[in-house]
């Protein structure tokens, strides 16, 4: 039986979410049916050690996603691929104008985000025109695809609901050897957020939430680097909050999702995140901002964590409190994210679409 040849797509290996999803993929696929290749437009990033050494690395050494499309066309005429995943909203854009120059490949895009909140350049913008080129557009949550429906046009049998994976095997191995980081204080409740430090993500808000905790005994952790470091390290001074920690991102983000007493999302938009179901993976409750991007998917109510709105930011700091107050059964959190996310139930679908579609 002939191997399908899979050529995945991304800037980097970066440890972010679009990566690690990659990185399970090609990883975990069986090598008798499948042949798994990444094309990184640099080869960097901290996933890079986690990767399989039979996954072939294309390193078309390009620093600017504007400039990686000749490049990237030339790679897939030189290797003519079963399958090519592009798995970076940007380059899914500009690779969707030139589909249908290669007949004998199927393409997939995985969106990464609700695409109408996140792409605001025209010149980006207008690539979607071209979105029902492909072959299959895999997004993560129900928002992402009613999403492209509406605004963009994408006919409904072009798209696929496929969750994002929780590779608790992975994890766990990451827990087994974490202690409690030396920052967490024993006698305050610590609070952890996680991610890229830019609008998006809503670290404003939520330093304006603990504003209204500062006599509380309280620390809020938050992990993660970005453009906007310096402005939220401004604001933390401005707003006097000395129980607010940045701690940079962080090679082992598990330790601090393990022993924290409340992970708190804080996003305005999401695709799938992935930080929301790794926190309910290492069994800690979650606070999480009511935004589009598949949090009511995640959410349990009661059972792995709440939804608040953190624009009302009193509110918000109130249900902080409220949740801290209860005793949450980390096995019954696990539980809920692994009965619906693990990576075996959710990679199986992608095994099936890739064999599907090159029949």
């Amino acid at each position: 039986m002939k191997k399908i040849s899979i050529l995945f797509i991304l800037p980097d290996l970066e440890t972010g979410g679009a990566e690690r999803i990659v990185t399970t993929i090609a990883n975990n696929l069986p090598r008798e049916r499948f042949e798994p290749k990444i094309l990184l437009l640099r080869k960097e990033g901290g996933y890079l050690e986690f990767l399989k050494d039979d996954v072939e690395i294309i390193d078309i050494k390009t620093p600017r996603i504007r400039h990686s499309l000749k490049p990237i066309l030339k790679e897939i005429r030189k290797r003519k691929p079963d399958i090519v995943f592009s798995g970076f909203g940007e380059v899914n854009a500009y690779l969707s104008l030139f589909i249908r120059f290669f007949t004998k490949t199927k393409f997939i895009a995985r969106e990464t985000n609700v695409v109408s909140k996140h792409v605001t350049r025209k010149e980006i913008r207008f690539f979607y025109k071209f979105y029902n080129n492909y072959d299959k557009i895999i997004c993560q949550s129900d928002d992402m695809q009613n999403d492209l429906i509406e605004n963009f046009k994408i006919k409904k049998e072009k798209l696929i609901k496929i969750n994002n994976p929780v590779d608790f095997e992975f994890i766990n191995e990451k827990l087994a050897t974490s202690e409690k980081p030396g920052s967490f204080k024993d006698d305050f409740k610590n609070i952890v957020a996680i991610g890229n430090l830019s609008a998006r993500k809503g670290f404003d808000n939520l330093l304006k939430v603990f504003s209204h905790l500062k006599d509380e005994k309280l620390l809020l952790h938050i992990l993660g680097d970005g453009r906007d470091k310096e402005l939220l390290r401004q604001m933390k001074k401005d707003l006097g909050l000395e129980n607010v920690i940045f701690h940079g991102q962080q090679r082992n983000p598990y330790q601090f999702l393990k022993f924290a007493d409340l992970f708190i999302l804080s996003s305005r938009y999401e695709g799938f995140p992935n930080v929301l179901l790794e926190a309910g993976a290492c069994g800690t409750y979650s606070l999480a901002n009511n935004c589009p991007g598949g949090i009511t998917e995640i959410i349990q109510p009661g059972m792995n964590g709440e939804i608040s709105n953190i624009e009302n930011h009193e509110e918000f700091a109130g249900n902080i409190l409220r949740s801290l107050q209860h005793n949450h059964n980390s096995a019954a959190i696990k539980n809920s994210i692994s009965s619906r996310f693990s990576k075996e139930i959710i990679l199986d679908k992608y095994e099936n679409i890739f064999k599907e579609i090159v029949i």
